[in-house]
């Protein structure tokens, strides 16, 4: 029987990498189009080297065995993601403008079932939206989050965020 090791089913084949740089540099190309909005040849130019210039550095800073995103679910997240940011700020200026303080701070321990890397990455960017909350580093895996109310369903609301999010990240394999 072959020896499947973690490092060989998890590396991505030629044609992975390959199709990850084509979809990346045309992203980078059209984020370029974008913003000069010129078709003239030296523009052109200059935007295919700096697409191809922004996808090497982004295959050596995520390489495609380090997960990726499905864009769709990407898309029916921004909504919730926005909802999440004007809630945070709210709540945040509720309790700072208010006649009486409402805080009850203090640190809330998150054992997360994603790996490391840009699951779980994504997972604390994300959730550092959630009003009160900004993840503030990692003990033996598991996050910690300093809120600045620790009465509120802190763990719950995390727990919830974790499971919309893995429909939207499929993990990779951890990178350093």
């Amino acid at each position: 029987m072959p020896d499947h090791s973690s490092s060989t089913v998890n590396a991505p084949g030629p044609s992975s990498l390959r199709h990850s740089a084509v979809i990346r540099s045309i992203a980078f190309f059209v984020l370029w189009m974008a913003l000069m909005q010129s078709v003239k040849l030296p523009d052109l130019a200059i935007g295919a080297f700096a697409a191809l210039c922004a996808t090497g550095v982004s295959l050596r800073l995520l390489p495609p065995e380090a997960g990726r995103l499905r864009f769709g679910s990407v898309l029916l997240l921004v909504p919730h993601f926005l909802w999440q940011s004007v809630r945070a700020g709210i709540d945040v200026a509720g309790r700072a403008l208010g006649p009486r303080v409402r805080l009850h701070t203090g640190f809330v321990s998150f054992p997360s079932g994603l790996p490391a890397g840009l699951a779980r990455n994504t997972f604390t960017t994300v959730t550092s939206l959630l009003p009160g909350t900004v993840p503030c580093g990692e003990e033996d895996g598991v996050i910690v989050y300093h809120c600045l109310d620790t009465l509120q369903p802190v763990v719950d609301q995390l727990t919830e965020e974790e499971q919309r999010l893995s429909r939207v990240v499929v993990s990779g394999r951890s990178h350093g």
